[in-house]
């Protein structure tokens, strides 16, 4: 009898032992969950980061002028009443023709 209980209780711990590794909720799930979770926070970390820079822009195009004009200047090509607008133009070297003399 004793050993038919003893056998019982080593059925029921590796059964336990078997559940705690490999089941549902088990070691494996719990540290795959934990990667999970940290993957996560770095991505909003990074995202906070991007949205505090966004935030900053907002801010200084809002108040400030002088970012506005630096933009409308850069991407739409804008200038002032007033100025003159000059673009240098570079002609490409050919392979084929001479150096230049210096």
């Amino acid at each position: 009898m004793a050993r038919l209980v003893a056998l019982v209780l080593i059925a029921l711990i590796v059964l336990l032992q078997l559940k705690y590794w490999v089941g549902s909720g088990g070691v494996r799930e719990v540290e795959a969950l934990r990667e999970r979770v940290e993957a996560q926070a770095r991505e909003n970390a990074e995202l906070e980061r991007r949205n505090a820079a966004l935030q900053a822009e907002v801010e200084e195009l809002r108040e400030g002028k002088a970012a506005l004009e630096e933009r409308a200047r850069s991407e739409l090509g804008l200038i002032k009443p007033g100025e003159t607008f000059y673009r240098i133009v570079e002609t490409p070297v050919s392979p084929l023709s001479p150096e230049p003399r210096r």
